[in-house]
């Protein structure tokens, strides 16, 4: 399915006090619905930035005076690829992309996911972005996200577009471009790699998040005083507490915040009981195991394993056990792990003991 992105901002008070001072009275808030269901709308869809100024994180491709920032903000958009782990910023980052090009009219945006879509509905763009460069003289631009879902035959479909300019593609991707996409494709589009966010990071993201919900931090086990008491109210360790499982991962992060406050959202009208205080132990109590990022078979797992054979070598046991730690809570085949300890044992201490 072929849409086009749609962004939306709503502007809060940053707490109960403010609300006061500017006469408005406080009411419960209320997260927004589908249309469609009485599910609510991801948190991360909610507070997602819509303009480069708003984005947090990755400072070393959007800071000031980086390039892409300045593509951005020109609106001279080349093919690219995003690649880094869940929760980075790629999608984010193409959606700002689409909000630059629909407020200056430069471009069309258009938005398809590997998942879901296959070489017909790209041909569709492709041809919809013809017509338009003919009628129009206004440029196309792609985003393919998951663009590591496409094979590398079906990969071939964008060469000629991408070359000649009919489409200007961006494509997002989990896992390494080097290995999962088109050598010719690839040599056609710029990389950015984006990091995994660090704990300030995604503690900045968690804030605004707040903020924009109206819900007021406070320090851990105390509460406001009595003239800010119907405010919704999170205790500052939980926050932190939050940003510290999610591994780097805003969208992970947001999903827990969201999931702690529809525990406490009243069901009957689906908005926030405004005397409720968000605490550690319902964060807690809501997550059934902390998050972080593995996999079996891609790049964190060759990091994990390397990571961990050079603290044996290092003599780092505290590191050794983290990493080993690491791997079993993953998932990692024990098996693999015991075969890599025997290599280690014969390559890396050898003669040195002969029993090791």
């Amino acid at each position: 399915m072929v849409t086009h992105s749609q962004t939306s901002q709503t502007s809060y008070p940053s707490n109960c006090s403010e609300a006061k001072a500017l006469g408005a009275e406080i009411q419960p808030v209320s997260l927004p619905k589908s249309q469609s269901s009485a599910q609510f709308k991801p948190l991360a869809e909610i507070v997602r930035p819509t303009c480069i100024d708003d984005y947090f994180g990755q400072s070393e491709i959007v800071g000031e005076n980086c390039l892409l920032r300045k593509l951005i903000l020109s609106n001279n958009i080349p093919s690219m690829v995003l690649w880094g782990p869940p929760g980075c910023g790629k999608t984010t980052l193409a959606s700002i992309i689409a909000k630059q090009c629909k407020q200056s009219s430069s471009a069309n945006f258009m938005t398809l996911s590997a998942v879901s879509v296959g070489v017909k509905e790209v041909k569709d763009v492709i041809e919809r972005a013809k017509n338009d460069q003919k009628m129009f003289k206004r440029k196309t631009i792609l985003f393919l996200d998951e663009i590591h879902r496409f094979n590398k035959l079906q990969q071939d479909v964008f060469l000629p577009h991408v070359e000649n300019g009919t489409i200007i593609l961006i494509g997002a991707t989990t896992e390494n471009p080097s290995f999962s996409l088109n050598s010719a494709l690839l040599s056609r589009c710029r990389v950015f790699v984006l990091e995994k966010l660090s704990l300030e990071t995604v503690t900045h993201i968690l804030h605004r998040a707040l903020k924009h919900l109206n819900i007021t931090i406070v320090p851990g086990g105390h509460s406001l005083q009595h003239e800010d008491k119907r405010c919704a109210q999170i205790d500052e360790d939980a926050v932190g507490f939050i940003a510290g499982i999610c591994d780097g991962d805003a969208r992970t992060a947001l999903n827990a915040l969201q999931a702690a406050i529809q525990s406490q959202t009243n069901l009957e009208s689906g908005k926030i009981n405004d005397t409720v205080h968000i605490t550690k132990k319902v964060i807690k109590d809501g997550l059934e195991k902390t998050h972080f990022l593995y996999d079996r078979k891609g790049d964190q797992h060759y990091n994990t394993i390397s990571a961990f054979i050079k603290s044996m070598r290092g003599s780092d046991a505290n590191a050794a056990l983290y990493y080993l730690a690491r791997m079993l809570v993953g998932g990692e085949d024990p098996r693999f792990i015991a075969r890599r300890l025997i290599i280690f044992a014969s390559e890396d201490i050898g003669i040195a003991d002969s029993q090791a």
